[in-house]
């Protein structure tokens, strides 16, 4: 298996068009994917599996980050009403600021440690948040705008929820984050010093909370998240209905402002952070030579990037997979920080150069606009292998031993892994039914 696996990764560097001299177009590549049994295989685990909503074998809660990436799934295997009331849980239990909750929990496991917050409106639940993030707010209306577009129900954006429709509990969310989270030097979205799109800070303690020691930073997951949030918002805008800001004026700007601080053209990659109150790495560490992958992938999804520079984010993607044995470009971050740089995180350990499925898979979605699906199937195939030599679905994998680490049944792979996949054969189809 491991030299199979290795022959999937080599596949993966060969080029956008070409694999050992010969030329795959679109029709073969289409081909194969339609005739790919294994696609079929977890596409029928992944659904078993999402008939649950925490996150995993190692988590009780259901988080909003990762009920965002499986919410079609669950839409395929529950019943609506169901899959909506879950998602009304977070709105239930918003702050009076707007700010959204990570995770909810029922009362009688609510034992992992975290400052827990309670609501009249849900009084067998308990939640909490990791005031490290700052994707809590734009992950909700994301999986709102999936709900929407799978079901058609857009009855959700008017359930009224302690005196406000959803609707307008969205944008209070969004307003947290431009009064909360808003560098106004830079205008773009901060948040708490994190590895890409981790919630845990380099400072050795309880990591996933600010604290004294916490160095405020912008990067472009957080800035991505929001970026598709507010796309989101805009679209699902009911008829009748009057924003209370401009969201389309504040993305365009945003937009303007990534490009302007944290994409290095000179490079072709965005730089890891741009520090607010100082940085928590030493002087002499050079953290701009580190690639971060699953913000990049995410800025893709937003738009900020054109097809020549998504062709050369690719490229650097894969000579990153190319380094280690058992990467792929789902590898978080490459080459990963130092342990002296980051204590609370030994390199190649979880989100510090751990491979993440949850967000590499989600190449296929970033890539279906610009037509890169071949790309895509290549990139993913390495992935796709690993969940059928594992038989099931895991939180993130060693790239230096191929093991799977983390929480089984990690439902956040699943759901990418299945959207990738549909989105693969419904282009599949498309090619050849136009010859």
């Amino acid at each position: 298996m491991k030299k199979l696996f290795t022959l999937l990764v080599v596949f993966a560097l060969c080029g956008s068009k070409y694999v050992q001299g010969q030329s795959l177009t679109d029709k073969t590549v289409a081909r194969q994917i339609l005739n790919d049994r294994n696609l079929d295989s977890i596409q029928r685990n992944a659904l078993q599996l999402l008939k649950g909503f925490s996150a995993g074998t190692s988590y009780n809660e259901v988080w909003i980050r990762d009920f965002n990436t499986f919410i079609r799934g669950s839409l395929k295997v529950r019943d609506k009403q169901t899959v909506k009331d879950v998602l009304l849980l977070f709105f239930k239990i918003q702050g009076d600021d707007g700010n959204i909750v990570d995770g909810l929990v029922d009362t009688s496991k609510a034992h992992g440690g975290y400052a827990y917050r309670y609501s009249k409106l849900l009084p067998t639940w308990a939640a909490h948040k990791n005031t490290v993030e700052t994707d809590q707010e734009s992950s909700l209306v994301q999986a709102v705008k999936k709900y929407i577009d799978v079901t058609g129900d857009a009855s959700i954006l008017t359930e009224v929820i302690d005196g406000k429709t959803v609707m307008r509990r969205m944008e209070d969310a969004m307003q947290y984050i431009l009064t909360d989270r808003w560098s106004a030097r830079y205008q773009l979205v901060k948040g708490a010093t994190t590895i890409d799109w981790g919630d845990v800070q380099p400072e050795a303690g309880w990591g996933v909370a600010i604290n004294k020691q916490t160095k405020w930073s912008i990067d472009i997951y957080d800035n991505a998240m929001f970026a598709i949030a507010l796309r989101d918002l805009a679209e699902m805008k009911p008829a009748g209905y009057t924003f209370q800001k401009n969201w389309q004026d504040i993305a365009a700007k945003l937009k303007k402002q990534v490009r302007a601080h944290l994409w290095s053209s000179a490079n072709n990659k965005y730089i890891p952070h741009l520090y607010l109150n100082g940085s928590p790495f030493s002087g002499s560490f050079d953290e701009k030579a580190i690639l971060y992958t699953g913000g990049t992938i995410c800025a893709i999804m937003a738009g900020f990037n054109t097809p020549a520079e998504i062709k050369q984010i690719l490229r650097q993607f894969r000579a990153a997979a190319a380094k280690e044995k058992y990467a792929t470009i789902g590898i978080t971050v490459y080459p990963p920080y130092p342990l002296s740089q980051f204590p609370n995180m030994k390199p190649y350990l979880y989100q510090n150069a751990g491979d993440w499925t949850w967000f590499g898979g989600r190449i296929a979605e970033a890539l279906k606009p610009y037509g890169l699906l071949t790309d895509a199937y290549r990139d993913l195939k390495p992935m796709l292998a690993r969940a059928i030599e594992n038989k099931g679905f895991y939180e993130w994998y060693d790239v230096q031993t191929g093991k799977p680490k983390g929480s089984g049944d990690f439902r956040g792979e699943a759901g990418v892994l299945y959207d990738a996949i549909d989105i693969l054969k419904l282009w599949a189809k498309q090619v050849l039914k136009e010859g």
